[in-house]
């Protein structure tokens, strides 16, 4: 098997792994703590899930042929509290935009890595754009498993390894 083609499985199967953290911290909280703002400037969970399903669908719909910042995103907007975001319509959302993510990645061949893609009018290769999302991707998982953490608090389930008691 090709490194290109292990790269290609792996960023898939990292996806999928922050994908389904996510979801299992989520899972232990109610929808109270969904929406709940812990301090003035941070983000709830609901917050962070609207931004990523947000950025999952610019990046991820016409990839190879697109800039990344597609013109109807409202990035701003991810960060408002509206009133159909619901928790059950955030989901939603979030569902279908990790499906045009794991779609788009499914898609690439071993010779797309190297091509070029715009995000925001930067030039990146493919597989730096892949790298640069995972990273992103990661930064605002570990955020939600942390609120999810706090607010879960005893009856928080480890997503790892627990500790010892």
């Amino acid at each position: 098997m090709s490194l290109e083609k292990i790269y290609l499985e792996d960023s898939v199967a990292r996806f999928k792994e922050m994908k389904g953290l996510a979801e299992k911290a989520i899972a232990q909280i109610s929808d109270e703590d969904f929406l709940r703002i812990v301090v003035d400037e941070s983000n709830s969970v609901a917050t962070i899930v609207k931004h990523i399903a947000g950025n999952l669908r610019s990046r991820w719909t016409y990839f190879l042929t697109t800039d990344g910042e597609k013109p109807d995103r409202n990035r701003d907007n991810e960060f408002e509290s509206e009133t159909e975001d619901t928790r059950n319509n955030l989901m939603k959302r979030w569902e279908a935009s990790w499906n045009i993510l794991f779609d788009t990645l499914n898609s690439l061949k071993e010779s797309d890595l190297t091509k070029v893609v715009t995000i925001r009018g930067q030039e990146h290769k493919v597989v730096e754009a892949i790298n640069r999302q995972l990273t992103h991707y990661g930064y605002h998982v570990g955020q939600i498993v942390f609120l999810a953490k706090f607010f879960a608090s005893s009856n928080w389930q480890s997503l790892s390894i627990p500790r010892r008691r």
